[in-house]
């Protein structure tokens, strides 16, 4: 239970190396968060940084689970009572490594247990064995699809992390995957603009991995200048998707012939099912199936749809997970019976294989038998030389069923008024996918990842509207 820096690797590895199995706990839960992920994981010890102990110990305690907390500090720090020194374990020269070749691995065996992100119900513990995730880093590390280049005498990667390790885009594809081929990987804790830019540039970041509001933020942001990314030569998009306006913002400041790709994936396949080959232009789409991934769309019926069609996509692979944890009926809900992973979003294939990605299912707006994507809507509003940032959702309407709403975000200095932007999207698309309201906001809920909680905007107009 820590935020991002260089231990983690070396816990998560090490953790590994033991044959144990490794949770990752976001260090801004609550107590009760907290006491959840343990009584559903049932750890042995937890790690955690000093500012993390007090939520561990009151959970550990509501729990009434006696565990050993090792304790991640730097030399100017407290140790905490009741906890032992993480360096302090590491650098005793008593430890008796020889029982590690006493323990019995198998590539079966689980090696993570990561959460799903909850935006659309309770988190859920998703079972990833050893097999899992060096097939997943295997995929990824395919020749005609990978984006850098394998370490050298004379050329190394130099990657920036910053998105969280206790996800799995941060543990997994950032953290994990790129040690595999030897990449640089500079770890910041937290996301502070300026550390963030001086990073970049100090450490002459060359393959930078980003979420929606980091791009949006590179892309519109003045004091992001042309300096800073002139040592990028692949951009990586995860978590949600990223429209196109804020792609090119990214573009015009850095570098000619750069790569900008969007990738996709879930929690329950380890991380990816799709990327984008190096030298693709086709910048909203998030790329074609992995090797040895299986895509197909289906309709509400799981029938198979044609190309071009929207419907789920589901996902068939060896880097689908074992199953959620003690959770049979959730697990049963997502993996059908012939193995496909039901991945709730909406999707479409065209001819050659390429994917894109639509929205969630459980987020379609149904306007009078219409059904409204509120990506789409999303991204017109964000084609708005005023907003810097959009979220739609469907609210309660008595004649029509359900409107969309959208909450919009203004750009520094800028000033906008509803009617307006109403009138601003309703030119550019059909007559039901019009807005009901907007309501403007300093910044929209996101989970750490970059996706927005639209469950939070939900509740808020369940409580106010």
């Amino acid at each position: 239970m820590m935020s991002n820096n260089p231990e983690y690797a070396i816990v998560t590895l090490g953790s590994l190396e033991a044959g144990a199995a490794v949770t990752t706990i976001n260090p801004l839960y609550t107590v009760h968060e907290v006491q959840r992920q343990l009584l559903l994981s049932n750890p042995k010890i937890v790690i955690g940084r000093p500012e993390t102990v007090g939520v561990i110990k009151e959970a550990c305690k509501n729990a009434n689970m006696n565990l050993p907390i090792i304790v991640v500090k730097n030399t100017h720090e407290n140790l905490p009572s009741g906890t032992m020194c993480f360096h302090e374990l590491i650098d005793d020269a008593n430890v008796d490594f020889s029982i590690l070749n006493t323990i019995d691995k198998n590539i079966d065996d689980i090696a993570l247990i990561p959460y799903s992100s909850g935006t659309t119900g309770m988190p859920k513990g998703v079972e990833l064995v050893h097999r899992t995730l060096v097939t997943n880093f295997v995929q990824q590390d395919a020749e005609g699809i990978r984006h850098y280049q394998h370490a050298t005498d004379s050329h190394q990667e130099s990657l920036l992390a910053v998105l969280p390790m206790y996800h799995m885009y941060g543990l997994a594809v950032i953290l994990l995957q790129k040690l595999a081929i030897g990449a640089k990987i500079v770890t910041l804790p937290k996301l502070e603009r300026k550390t963030f830019l001086h990073a970049i540039k100090e450490h002459k970041t060359s393959l930078l991995h980003l979420v929606p509001p980091l791009a949006s933020f590179l892309g519109s942001h003045p004091s992001v200048e042309d300096e800073y990314l002139s040592n990028i030569h692949t951009y990586i998009c995860g978590a949600a998707p990223l429209p196109k306006q804020d792609i090119f913002q990214v573009l015009e400041k850095s570098k000619p012939n750069v790569d900008f790709l969007q990738i996709y994936g879930l929690t329950e396949i380890t991380s990816l099912a799709t990327t984008v080959p190096p030298g693709s232009k086709n910048y909203t789409s998030v790329g074609v199936a992995l090797p040895s991934t299986k895509l197909r769309i289906v309709d509400s019926d799981d029938r198979n749809l044609g190309p071009n069609a929207v419907g789920e996509l589901l996902i068939k692979g060896p880097q689908i997970m074992k199953g959620y944890r003690n959770n049979p009926e959730a697990t049963k809900a997502v993996i059908t019976d012939d193995g496909w992973c039901r991945s709730g979003d909406l999707a479409s294939i065209d001819h050659a294989g390429v994917v894109t990605i639509c929205d969630r299912i459980k987020e379609l707006i149904k306007v009078k038998g219409f059904q409204v994507a509120p990506a789409e809507l999303e991204s017109v509003l964000k084609e708005h030389p005023n907003i810097l940032d959009a979220a739609v959702i469907g609210v309660p309407d008595s004649k029509l069923g359900e409107v969309p709403k959208a909450f919009v975000v203004l750009k520094d200095g800028c000033k906008q008024d509803s009617i307006n932007v109403k009138k601003f999207v309703e030119d550019r698309v059909a007559s039901y996918k019009r807005l009901s309201d907007v309501e403007f906001m300093k910044s929209l809920p996101r989970n750490p990842s970059g996706k927005i909680l639209k469950k939070v905007l939900r509740e808020s107009c369940a409580k106010f509207c």
